[in-house]
């Protein structure tokens, strides 16, 4: 019964085989949403060696930080791109997942980011997660914990106050759309504790930088940041 079935699976995917969601072309049976060659090809950095990068830079004189990172550059027409955009927008969450795992796995390979004691995905607010179905940072979050056993913790850290999307404003004005938006539900659960926050992309750095002031609030608190790609 169990090679009977292991036939039909292996036809029905003869017939209907799913295709990579970056590239389009047909997955073999052991690869998963994304194929073995678009993972390689990615643009990757190498952030997770340095504690000094361009994450840090960003954030200097903005945040105190701990560590920061990226696992891709993110470029306009890259394949990246079409990955992140099903990721919000075509309800692939296991993209997030999947692009976690391999973030994990880089910081794994590094012994800058041994000490952190939670992951806290950036937050959407309750309506939008409603209706995208999920928050594209908690799937991140997920995939990095599957790697590294750092648990993630998805109600403490929320967007109190709806937002816009910010693809197309100026650095000042995707400030004033997020500043003062979030806030903390049980701050003595992060005293002392080493938080890394996660998001999907980092551009002019107005949305973590307003999650950062808040979590720094917490007293003791050390923070760190992980994102999929710097634009």
């Amino acid at each position: 019964m169990k090679l009977l079935k292991t036939y039909i699976e292996d036809f029905w995917f003869l017939l209907y085989p799913h295709t990579c969601e970056a590239c389009g072309v047909a997955l073999n049976k052991n690869e998963g949403i994304i194929c073995f060659k678009c993972l390689y090809d990615l643009p990757r950095t190498d952030y997770c060696e340095f504690i000094e990068n361009p994450i840090t830079e960003l954030f200097a004189g903005r945040l105190k930080l701990e560590r920061g990172t990226a696992l891709f550059t993110f470029h306009k027409g890259s394949r990246f791109r079409k990955l992140l955009h099903s990721l919000k927008y075509k309800n692939k969450p296991e993209i997030g997942i999947v692009l976690g795992r391999e973030l994990g796995a880089q910081m794994l390979k590094s012994n800058n980011f041994m000490d952190i004691d939670f992951l806290i995905p950036v937050p959407l607010h309750e309506k939008r997660k409603k209706q995208r179905g999920y928050n594209q940072s908690e799937m991140i979050a997920e995939g990095i914990s599957q790697v590294t056993k750092i648990p993630f913790v998805v109600d403490n850290l929320v967007r109190a106050k709806e937002t816009v999307t910010q693809t197309k404003m100026t650095k000042e004005e995707r400030w004033a759309n997020v500043s003062g938006k979030f806030l903390l539900n049980n701050p003595s659960e992060l005293e002392g504790k080493h938080v890394m926050l996660v998001d999907d992309v980092v551009t002019t750095g107005s949305t973590i930088e307003s999650c950062g002031e808040v979590l720094l609030t917490v007293e003791n608190l050390k923070l760190s940041i992980a994102v999929l790609a710097k634009a």
